[in-house]
C-alpha cells in the first residue's frame, strides 16, 4: 500500500490566492449571465417597451402641436422618421390624416378592423389614452397600438391613431446568442487570466513576510521586511520590522537582566554564606567578631533586599499597573517629608544639604511615587556627591511644568554615558564601585514613573564637576 509523503504540499482552499481567484471568476461568471440575461431573454421584452415609449413620445408631440398650423407636417416626419402608420379622425369619422399609398407603405385602410377595435377600447377607458398588442396571423410579426384623443385650436376633438410594428426579433436573438458564445469563452479566459496574476501578486509578497516571520522564532531579529507596492503589505512589513526590533530589544534586555541579577545576586549571596561560616568556624566565641561578621550578613541582607523590591517596583510599573492613588500634593512638602529624615545623620556625616522650593507649587500626581523619585535622586546624589558633600534640591514653575533638579559636586558622569544611565542595571562607570550600595534600578524607576505622569526628564553633567538630575511634572491633572 501507498502512502503519501507527510511532506506533500495540499492545496490550500482558504488561501488568499484561492480565494481571489474565486471571487473574480465568480464576478465574471455573473455579469456573463446578467449579459445573456438581458441581451436573450429579455430582448423581446425590452423591445417592446422602447416601442411603447418612442409611441407615447410621438403622441405626446403630436397632441402638443396640433394647433398648430404645420401640424400634417410634423404628422409626416413623425411618420416616416419612427416608421409608424398615423391616422386622424374626429368622432364623426371624418379622416383628418392618413398616409398616403406610396414607398410600400399600408393604404389608409389597412387597420380599418384594428381601428374599430381600439376605439371600442378607448370611449370604454372613458378618455384615456389605450394601447393594444395585435397578432396578426399570417406573420410572426405584431402591431402596437395607439388611440387617444387630440384638440385643435378650435376646440374640436379627433382621434389619434398610432400603429407601430414590433418586428420579430428572434433572428436578431440567434446572432446575439452566436455573438455571446465567442465573448463567454473569451471573457472567461481572460478572468482565469486576469485572477491568477493578481492572486499571484497579492499573496506573493505576504508569502514572503510570513516565511521571514517565522524566523522571528529562531531569534533572528535583525531583518528588513520586503515592502511592495500595496500600503497595507507595507504597513504590515513596517509592523513586524517594528516587533522585531522591540523583541531583539526585550530579548537583549531578558539576558541582561539574568545576567545583572545573577552577579548582583552572587555576591551578597557569597558575603553571607562567607560570613555565616567565620562565625560558625571562627567567630562564633568572638562576641566582637561575630557582631562585624553578622552586621555584614545585615548588611548584604538588606542589599538584596533593596535589589528585589527596586525589581519588583519597576516590573509593576512596566507590566501596566500604572498610578495607583492620584491626589494633590504640595512641592515644598513632599520634598521636605523625603529630606528631612536624613538631616540630622547627614550633617554627622559632613553633608550640607539645601533646599531652594517655591512653597505655592500645587500639582496632582501619585504621592507615593513621586516620593519615590526624589528618594532614588536624592540618594543618588548623596552617594555620588564626592568629598565636596554638598546637595541643592531646586524647584520651581517652568511654562505650564513644575521642574525639580538636584544638583550634586561630585564625580560627575561622562559624556557619551549620559543616555545609558536610564537603564536597567547601568551605573556610571565613575560610580560602577558596588559599595556604592545602588541596584542599578534607581533610575530606570525614576524614567518609568516620570513617563507615566506624562513628564519629562534628564541630566546634565560633567566629569569631575558634579552632576544636575532634573525632573518636570505637568502642573495639570496627570
Amino acid at each position: 500500500m501507498k502512502h503519501k509523503s507527510t511532506g506533500e504540499k495540499r492545496f490550500d482552499f482558504h488561501s488568499i490566492n484561492f480565494r481571489i481567484w474565486l471571487y473574480f471568476v465568480a464576478f465574471a461568471t455573473c455579469l456573463l449571465i446578467a449579459l445573456w440575461g438581458l441581451q436573450i431573454f429579455f430582448l423581446n421584452t425590452y423591445y417592446q417597451d422602447m416601442k411603447v415609449k418612442e409611441t407615447d413620445r410621438v403622441a405626446g408631440v403630436i397632441e402638443s402641436q396640433y394647433k398648430s398650423e404645420n401640424i400634417i407636417d410634423v404628422i409626416r416626419n413623425l411618420s416616416y422618421s419612427n416608421d409608424m402608420y398615423i391616422h386622424i379622425e374626429d368622432q364623426e369619422g371624418t379622416i383628418v390624416f392618413s398616409p398616403i399609398t406610396e414607398e410600400g407603405r399600408r393604404p389608409s385602410y389597412g387597420y380599418l378592423n384594428e381601428m374599430a377595435d381600439i376605439k371600442e377600447k378607448l370611449f370604454e377607458s372613458g378618455g384615456k389614452a389605450v394601447r393594444l398588442i395585435i397578432s396578426e396571423g399570417k406573420t410572426d410579426m405584431n402591431t402596437l397600438a395607439y388611440a387617444g384623443f387630440v384638440e385643435d385650436s378650435n376646440g374640436n376633438t379627433a382621434i389619434l391613431y398610432i400603429f407601430s410594428p414590433l418586428y420579430p426579433v428572434s433572428s436578431t436573438v440567434s446572432i446575439l446568442q452566436e455573438q455571446l458564445k465567442y465573448i463567454t469563452v473569451i471573457s472567461l479566459i481572460i478572468a482565469f487570466a486576469i485572477s491568477i496574476y493578481l492572486a499571484r501578486r497579492i499573496s506573493r509578497p505576504i508569502r514572503k513576510i510570513t516565511n521571514q516571520a517565522k524566523n522571528l522564532a529562531n531569534g533572528e531579529y535583525d531583518m528588513e521586511f520586503e515592502k511592495e507596492s500595496y500600503s497595507e503589505i507595507a504597513n504590515l512589513a513596517e509592523t513586524l520590522e517594528h516587533t522585531a526590533r522591540e523583541l531583539a530589544k526585550s530579548d537583549r534586555l531578558q539576558k541582561d537582566l539574568i545576567a545583572n541579577v545573577s552577579h548582583d545576586i552572587r555576591t551578597p549571596l557569597t558575603m553571607v554564606k562567607s560570613y555565616a561560616e567565620l562565625i560558625r568556624d571562627v567567630s562564633g566565641d568572638d562576641k566582637v567578631k561575630r557582631e562585624e561578621n553578622l552586621n555584614v550578613i545585615i548588611e548584604e541582607a538588606d542589599r538584596l533586599n533593596d535589589l528585589v523590591t527596586d525589581m519588583l517596583t519597576l516590573s509593576q510599573i512596566q507590566s501596566g499597573m500604572g498610578l495607583r492613588e492620584v491626589s494633590e500634593m504640595n512641592l515644598l512638602e513632599t520634598v521636605e517629608s523625603v529630606v528631612n529624615p536624613y538631616i540630622s545623620i547627614m550633617e554627622k556625616g559632613g553633608y550640607n544639604i539645601s533646599i531652594d522650593m517655591d512653597e505655592t507649587i500645587n500639582f496632582t500626581a501619585d504621592q507615593m511615587r513621586i516620593k519615590q523619585v526624589i528618594t532614588n535622586l536624592f540618594g543618588n546624589a548623596v552617594k555620588f556627591s564626592g568629598e565636596d558633600k554638598r546637595i541643592w534640591i531646586k524647584g520651581f514653575k517652568k511654562d505650564e511644568y513644575l521642574r525639580v533638579e538636584v544638583i550634586d559636586k561630585g564625580l560627575g558622569i561622562k559624556e557619551e554615558e549620559l543616555d545609558k544611565i536610564w537603564e536597567r542595571y547601568h551605573q556610571a562607570e565613575a560610580g560602577s564601585n558596588k559599595n556604592n550600595g545602588g541596584t542599578g534600578l534607581g533610575l530606570a524607576i525614576v524614567k518609568e514613573i516620570i513617563l507615566l505622569h506624562k513628564g519629562k526628564y534628564g541630566a546634565l553633567s560633567k566629569e569631575g564637576e558634579g552632576s544636575v538630575f532634573w525632573f518636570e511634572l505637568p502642573l495639570t491633572e496627570a
